[in-house]
């Protein structure tokens, strides 16, 4: 990877493209730290980085803008959060399909949808946003210490409002002028700086634990050997594929004759990415959340004991939460296949190209053999996404059982983003630099 970036930086060129991707990269983190007017949050609003809800997952995706209310809080997540939800209303509403399969004037059209939506998203994110820290206390207050009332209470939440929106929109901007002035990928890029500049922090964390002394020597190395060994896995992970080969047969149109070889279907192991590791733990996370919302008094009322019980069971600690969290990323690792993925027009390619599987008749027997070849794929990436996901909770409650708990707070989500979007930009940079130097037939 270091000498694929060491042979771009000698191209000039490519060179440009990188420092303009470093600018873009320098102008996230710098907006990731600026204050927006009317809010004072100096310490966070996270109190405990280990727990499971949405705002711990939103700080991590941020960078901890979102822990500290800075320009930047709402970050890419909207776009994302928009680009799944068009993906996933491309299969149900037929005028977008269509409009996704009119070529560069469709994706046109489908990324104008996204953008928009991206920005209502942002918009409805930003007001929740603001309304939870108006709760919390981290509004600016009048010379007379009382909270602001009337039209200036108004002007308040239009500009905290307005600033969040337009900060996750310029952030979609930046990500798009990577795309097109940078080495591309902008979007993921954001998204693995933000993950990346926690880092120190998780650290630090580590380091802490050192000084307790005692067992904490030997699992500390343990835990940073393992997630060496995490990183591993999941870059074999992503290279693994299952290759369905495919027979052409020779046909003769005019004088020209096409066809004949033998090729090849690619399946990824890990066709699914992230995507069911953010689905499954965003669904988890919603019930710990709700909970910050609600005061409830387990001694005095039996209702609010049983849902004081109801939300302890979606703890990170909790063996139940290990078993949903399981059995959530294989549902949506299948949930996702069968929406990237159609095995009948995927024979019917074959098939009117003049292809065949081997050993297969063309037709319905094809696309029941893709099926069953995508369900064992599937299952598979999701047996190992699973692991990664799990580890970091599994070491956690490992380790507390010797009442020497250490928490990996650089969870599976984060290092899986983190490795993916390494393992883009490298390829993406690869490709630039083999058009750069083809060879020509005097060569």
């Amino acid at each position: 990877m270091f000498r694929t970036f060491i042979n771009a930086w000698k191209i000039a060129d490519l060179r440009k493209k990188l420092l303009y991707t470093a600018l873009i990269i320098l102008i996230f983190r710098i907006g990731a730290a600026l204050p927006v007017p009317f809010v004072n949050i100096t310490e966070g609003i996270i109190t405990d980085a280990n727990a499971n809800n949405f705002m711990t997952y939103l700080s991590m995706m941020t960078g901890d803008a979102f822990n500290y209310g800075t320009l930047f809080a709402m970050s890419i997540t909207p776009y994302i959060n928009a680009s799944i939800i068009i993906q996933l209303l491309t299969v149900a509403i037929p005028a977008l399909e269509r409009l996704a399969k009119e070529g560069e004037e469709g994706r046109k059209k489908m990324s104008t949808i996204t953008r928009y939506t991206a920005v209502g998203l942002a918009a409805l994110q930003s007001t929740a946003y603001y309304f939870y820290i108006r709760a919390q206390g981290y509004l600016a207050v009048g010379d007379d210490g009382a909270a602001y009332t009337g039209f200036w209470a108004v002007f308040q939440a239009i500009v905290i409002i307005l600033c969040y929106t337009a900060g996750a929109s310029l952030l979609m901007w930046l990500g798009e002028q990577i795309n097109v002035k940078g080495i591309g990928n902008g979007i993921s890029i954001i998204l693995f700086a933000g993950i990346v500049s926690r880092m120190p922090t998780t650290l630090y964390n580590l380091y802490t634990y050192v000084d307790r002394g005692g067992a904490y020597f030997a699992l500390i190395p343990i835990a940073f050997v393992s997630m060496l060994l995490m990183i591993a896995f999941i870059v074999w992970m992503d290279n693994a594929e299952r290759r369905i080969p495919v027979q052409y047969a020779k046909r003769v149109v005019g004088r020209k004759m096409y066809g004949g070889q033998n090729t090849h279907i690619p399946i990824k192991v890990n066709m699914c990415g992230v995507l069911p590791v953010i689905f499954a733990s965003s669904i988890l996370s919603l019930p710990p959340t709700i909970e910050m919302f609600v005061t409830l008094d387990p001694e005095n009322s039996k209702w609010d004991a049983f849902w004081q019980g109801f939300f302890n069971i979606f703890s990170t600690d909790h063996w139940a939460y290990l078993l949903m969290y399981f059995v959530l990323i294989i549902f949506f690792a299948y949930f996702y296949a069968a929406i990237q993925y159609n095995p009948i027009e995927m024979a019917n390619n074959i098939r009117r190209n003049s292809g065949a599987i081997p050993g297969i008749r063309p037709g319905k027997p094809t696309s029941d053999y893709i099926t069953k070849i995508l369900s064992k794929i599937t299952l598979l990436g999701a047996l190992l996404l699973s692991v990664v996901a799990l580890y970091p909770l599994l070491f956690s409650q490992i380790t507390a059982l010797f009442d020497k708990q250490v928490n990996l707070t650089m969870g599976g989500t984060s290092i899986i983003i983190m490795v993916g979007v390494a393992l883009e930009t490298v390829k993406q940079l690869e490709s630039q630099m083999m058009m750069r130097h083809y060879k020509g037939f005097l060569d």
